[in-house]
């Protein structure tokens, strides 16, 4: 019995010529890397980084670009999802109650304006419909219809516009209690808020603008070409294709005019189904992303009696 006693001890006494700090740094490393550095995280910042690139480098603004912009957007949000379900992230949250509220109100104003925006843009949808009829018929009642209900989605946009450029006008609280690795965190989450306003104003101003009429005779030459420059800067190709030019005085315009203004409502139709799809998308991963958000600190409050 004592000889296999002897035995059992003699397993860690084999240890001891081996150098001390490897044991000690492996045991450092089990604790901060698996933990603080999540390749979640690490995914996360690179769709950010590749958001970013989208937003201030486009080469072409179209409908199709817009469209990859939204569902770029949508990624980030099902990947911060994810991260919303790792314990750092709940211990983050457990920490800075105050800042995660902020971060509430935030999502609650992005799914607010992106549900107008959803209300509106079927309006238009259904109203565009009925302006080709007119288009058909010549009926220039009908197109002053039409054209009355843009410029009531434009001025409802520019609200929208608001909104979000007053998101997320506030930093996270750094304080000698707060770790390095959550400071990054709550960095990442904060760069989520930035692209999302960037690509919100993207959408919401590149509508808004190519719908605006471009009538702007009052001003000084030199603001009227500024102002023209940030309109066609700013608005996408197709929307901008079918000005009110485009849509009065049918009754004077020859077959073959009034064929081209159909074909390219035709066009516009479907570009706009692919941004109401895309939109749409980004809109269910907001709502996400927030009961998520709202579902980690109740947990933490609960926790916490």
């Amino acid at each position: 019995m004592v000889g296999v006693f002897r035995r059992s001890l003699s397993f860690p006494n084999k240890t001891p010529s081996r150098p001390s700090k490897p044991p000690i740094s492996h045991h450092i490393r089990s604790i901060s890397l698996p933990c603080r550095s999540h390749p979640l995280i690490s995914q996360l910042k690179d769709e950010i980084t590749e958001l970013k690139t989208w937003s201030t480098n486009p080469d072409n603004r179209t409908s199709a670009w817009l469209c990859d912009g939204l569902s770029r957007l949508k990624d980030v949000h099902d990947s911060f999802h994810d991260i919303l379900q790792l314990p750092q992230t709940h211990e983050l949250v457990s920490h800075k109650r105050e800042w995660v509220e902020k971060l509430l109100e935030d999502f609650l104003h992005f799914v607010d304006v992106y549900g107008i925006f959803q209300t509106s843009f079927l309006a238009l949808k259904e109203e565009q419909l009925e302006a080709r009829v007119a288009l058909r018929r010549k009926n220039d009642s009908k197109i002053a219809m039409y054209l009355k209900g843009r410029k009531k989605m434009v001025k409802e946009i520019a609200k929208l516009v608001s909104t979000i450029r007053c998101i997320g006008q506030y930093s996270f609280p750094v304080s000698a209690s707060v770790a390095i690795a959550d400071t990054k965190l709550a960095g990442v989450i904060s760069d989520v808020i930035e692209v999302t306003v960037s690509v919100s104003l993207a959408l919401f101003k590149g509508i808004s603008m190519s719908f605006t009429s471009r009538k702007s005779s009052w001003m000084p030459l030199t603001l009227s070409k500024k102002a023209k420059k940030v309109k066609i800067e700013e608005s996408i190709k197709e929307f901008q294709q079918i000005g009110e030019a485009n849509m009065w005085g049918l009754r004077k315009k020859g077959d073959e005019e009034v064929r081209m203004v159909l074909k390219r409502m035709q066009d516009l139709e479907r570009c706009m189904a692919d941004v109401e799809s895309g939109s749409e998308k980004a809109f269910r991963s907001l709502i996400n992303t927030r009961v998520s958000l709202l579902n980690t600190l109740t947990k933490q409050e609960v926790s916490s009696y």
